[in-house]
């Protein structure tokens, strides 16, 4: 499979959607550390709005889906999950406007275009121990792999390993936006919970993806 179609992102989204159900409680508890602890309850809650309402989602187009898609997440996820989330969803979005396939160089560009919402909403960069620690390593992966010729399927094993690798490396830093702020120093040897999640979101996705199209 050299590109995604509407069909193959519906089915990531939806893969997505359920590994982060699936994971709230995991969530929840990586967030306890030095957040406020409901980070997984946040994300999920409009996860499962989504899929309740996943049959009159449009899906005509890649970028169709994805705002509707980033309008949900943004009214019903908690705290500041809705607004992150949901500008990185409308942000992709306004790439993919009318495309009905998807190439990796275009995919790469997708999530930098998301990458660029959560930093235009949120400010945050990298290194501020936050999702983008996993989330740009992700990225750029798919950006080298899109550069090497790679398929589809390989450069999305890649980049999971840089998301949690980038994850893992949160453990090493001090908090500089969010919540965890407040606990300053405190937050090191611990992981960021919005990172690991991206990590784990990637890692699951793609072995979900890998099964079915097997």
């Amino acid at each position: 499979m050299e590109n995604l179609s509407v069909s193959n992102v519906v089915k990531i989204v939806d893969y997505m959607s359920d590994v982060i159900i699936e994971n709230e409680v995991y969530f929840c508890e990586l967030d306890s550390i030095a957040g406020d602890g409901d980070f997984g309850m946040s994300v999920a809650k409009g996860f499962k709005v989504l899929k309740n309402e996943w049959e009159e989602l449009p899906k005509e187009d890649i970028g169709a889906f994805l705002k509707a898609c980033g309008m949900i997440i943004t009214e019903h996820c908690g705290g500041a999950s809705g607004p992150i989330w949901g500008s990185a969803f409308r942000s992709a979005a306004k790439y993919a406007k009318g495309k009905t396939e998807l190439n990796l160089k275009e995919i790469a560009e997708l999530f930098q275009c998301a990458v660029e919402g959560i930093q235009k909403r949120g400010g945050a960069k990298l290194g501020d121990k936050t999702l983008l620690d996993a989330l740009i390593p992700a990225t750029e992966s798919l950006k080298m792999s899109a550069e090497k010729g790679e398929p589809f399927v390989e450069a999305a094993r890649n980049s999971a390993e840089e998301a949690v690798k980038g994850a893992e490396k949160t453990k090493e830093m001090i908090a500089s936006k969010g919540r965890a702020t407040y606990v300053g120093e405190r937050s090191i040897n611990f992981p960021d919970a919005g990172a690991t999640a991206i990590g784990v979101i990637f890692k699951e996705v793609i072995q979900k993806f890998k099964a079915e199209e097997a």
